[in-house]
């Protein structure tokens, strides 16, 4: 495992050499060579969320969202690896060049940990969705991934943004989020602790907005307090972009440059993603910060550096070719993670598509033949793009005509600036009557849900106003199923949409998210049933009219949010997902473990006629605890493969903080007494038992 003490004697060792400024000149994202000393120019800023992004061409894997829905730590490590290497391959090429630029180092300021915790957030799609247990298992996978178990790390991973961040996005440069000591060590800070603790994450981020008062990036409670003195985080703490300038002109809790660079320096902010530290100097001269100060940082800084083996001494990462950047290898396994992701969330049995049965096919939708909208935010460039509908052909061929119809754009009334209001929609309506099937691509994208400052966005800085489609497209989707032709609608978006009038009206609701640049064929391939959907809802799907019983938005209570505190039926709930084959448990035992924890062997039989895989799920409530969560959370997932009719024995282990409530103090306590663990292919609530027709089996336990 890494060499951390040998890398920090190295750093300090390097740091005495240097003198005050120069030491100064290396805490901002854009740090300058030192010729004198050896030290090459370093950019800390670069990104990773799904694939290497914004530095050129990259495998470009599904969204965090869809990467989250496939419940499998092993395949998101694949891909958290696979991007730690393309970058690798790619720092190496950059390098030879003296290409120092933005987002061309080894430091990803992924993966976003941040809890899903209302859906009208913009950013919900970066993130790992609305559980902290599924958070924290997949955000360790994925550092463990990026960072690899060698001496020498492939790259370093970022947990962000520390520590209650969800919106929304028009305020957060000034808003002050309040949270509970209940919902802090329940919500907020479970995934962050997993990290530290049992992945050794080596970065941590701040986010832009305060918490209980003190803003993220320079708090005392949070940077000191929690992640460096209880945690004991070694690595280094990096500002959310720009988040510093917030401190004295957003949240006014300075009243100058100077002033935020110490406070956040003071709290142990290392490295500024922004221009704020351009002012240490004048900091130390008007007393505010300290030279140690300042040593620390660096050290810290250099610390990572060596561990990444880039100054000078090598690793065995210097040999990595620029062909292993979309190698065969990466662009299967972005194929793979594309099944594995997306969620069936209806069929009355059109699917999958027989082609045999079938004459004419009418794609239809704005997303249809969308590049964006398979992408999400912080993406790569794909040498290759394969679109819902360029699947869709190449999967018919000569069989089946397809026909296209966009119908309407993704937001605006007309798609010609002279033409009427709907313009697009009577050529879909000639296609839908034309076809023997339809299939509905509809949706959101990257322009209208995301993170603030992209210029794109247009709905309310990012964040959605509402859980429904844009009107225009909600007209055609009225419109298309009153044509009468059995339809499935194919929904590419990153968060909970209200998409009752489907549930109720068409035969099939299919979720892809953002699947990828070459999403498209993966669509196909399941639509066709080369493979059966196999993907779980890693969030709530709300009706629309849930966000009236909802929180405010700017409240970051969890009371009635999230399938864990949800009193409300969900259109889908969480952990959702049908198969096209029938896998359900039969039977389930429970042993407890010597630390404490639980041992639940589960067997499985896929009943159905068809081979598929399948998420088996552990639930768990403390039956007697006024603290419990109102609903019983997620404990234990694991994906199983099954022919049809096979069977299989899964085993998990609980581990002794699952069986743990918390109190009104923040306080972790273990009240034993009784327990309820369900195990089954989703959670134990009615909307689920009435949308899959199956029953988790229920295990009561005293402890």
């Amino acid at each position: 495992m890494f060499q951390r003490d040998a890398a920090h004697a190295k750093a300090r060792a390097l740091v005495a050499k240097m003198t005050l400024e120069e030491k100064m000149s290396q805490l901002a994202y854009g740090a300058p060579a030192i010729e004198r000393l050896g030290v090459p120019a370093y950019n800390w800023w670069n990104e990773g969320l799904h694939g290497v992004a914004r530095a050129g061409v990259a495998t470009s894997f599904p969204q965090a969202i869809a990467l989250s829905a496939m419940f499998d730590r092993e395949a998101l490590k694949s891909v958290s690896r696979a991007t730690a290497l393309e970058g690798r391959a790619k720092y190496n090429e950059f390098t030879k060049h003296d290409d120092r630029d933005i987002y061309k180092g080894l430091t990803f300021f992924s993966p976003n940990i941040n809890i899903f915790r209302d859906p009208r957030w913009g950013r919900g799609h970066e993130t790992l969705g609305e559980d902290p247990y599924l958070t924290a298992e997949l955000g360790k996978a994925f550092v463990v991934g990026m960072q690899g178990e060698e001496d020498v790390m492939i790259a370093s991973a970022c947990a962000k943004h520390f520590a209650v961040h969800s919106g929304p996005e028009a305020i957060r440069h000034h808003f002050n989020a309040i949270a509970t000591e209940k919902d802090m060590w329940e919500t907020y800070l479970p995934a962050f602790e997993a990290l530290v603790k049992d992945a050794d994450v080596e970065s941590v981020m701040g986010a832009y907005n305060r918490v209980n008062g003190e803003p993220c990036c320079g708090s005392k409670t949070l940077l000191v307090d929690i992640l460096r003195s209880k945690w004991g985080f070694a690595g280094f703490v990096v500002s959310d972009c720009w988040a510093l300038i917030d401190f004295h002109t957003g949240h006014g809790v300075t009243s100058s440059p100077e002033e935020s660079a110490a406070l956040a320096m003071k709290n142990g902010c290392d490295i500024n993603c922004g221009s704020v530290y351009l002012q240490l100097k004048s900091a130390y001269t008007q007393g505010l910060i300290t030279e140690d100060q300042v040593t620390l940082a660096a050290e810290r800084a250099f610390t990572t550096r060596y561990l990444l083996g880039i100054m000078g001494e090598g690793s065995q990462y210097d040999s990595i070719p620029y062909e292993t950047v979309e190698c065969r290898e990466h662009l299967a396994l972005a194929q793979e993670a594309a099944l594995k992701s997306c969620v069936l969330l209806k069929n009355d049995g059109i699917l999958p598509l027989q082609k045999g049965k079938l004459n004419t096919l009418g794609v239809i939708g704005p997303n249809a033949d969308s590049r964006v909208a398979l992408t999400g935010n912080y993406h790569g460039t794909s040498s290759r793009y394969i679109t819902i509908l360029e699947g869709i052909q190449d999967e018919c061929g000569d069989d089946v005509r397809v026909l296209f119809a966009p119908g309407c754009d993704l937001l605006s009334r007309k798609s010609e600036t002279l033409a009427f209001e709907n313009d697009r929609i009577t050529e879909a309506l000639t296609v839908a009557e034309h076809s023997d099937t339809v299939l509905l691509v509809l949706g959101l994208d990257e322009t209208l849900e995301g993170e603030a400052p992209d210029d794109g966005n247009s709905m309310e800085a990012g964040d959605k106003p509402d859980l429904l489609l844009p009107d225009v497209q909600r007209e055609l989707l009225d419109r298309v199923l009153a044509v009468g032709k059995p339809t499935v609608v194919i929904l590419l978006a990153g968060s909970s949409i209200d998409l009752t009038v489907a549930e109720d009206r068409a035969n099939a609701v299919f979720c892809a998210w953002y699947p990828g640049a070459r999403g498209g064929k993966a669509v196909a391939d399941l639509l066709f049933g080369k493979r059966s959907p196999s993907g779980k809802l890693p969030l709530t799907f709300y009706h629309d009219e849930d966000l009236a019983h909802l929180p405010e938005f700017t409240d970051y209570s969890m009371q009635g949010r999230t399938y864990r505190y949800l009193s409300r039926t969900p259109l889908y709930p969480f952990g959702y997902g049908l198969t096209y084959g029938d896998v359900r448990v039969l039977a389930a035992s429970v042993e407890k473990t010597p630390d404490g924890g639980l041992s639940v062997r589960a067997n499985v039989q896929n009943m159905g006629k068809v081979a598929t895989e399948d998420v088996v799920q552990v639930y768990v409530r403390a039956e007697q605890s006024p603290h419990a969560t109102p609903n019983p959370i997620l404990c234990g997932f694991a994906r199983v493969s099954l022919a049809a009719g096979a069977f299989a024995e899964v085993t998990f282990f609980v581990a002794p903080a699952s069986l743990s409530v918390v109190d009104d103090a923040g306080n972790r306590l273990f009240p034993g007494g009784k327990y309820t663990l369900y195990v089954g292919t989703s959670q134990p609530d009615a909307r689920s038992r009435a949308l899959t027709g199956a029953s988790p089996v229920k295990v009561e336990l005293q402890l």
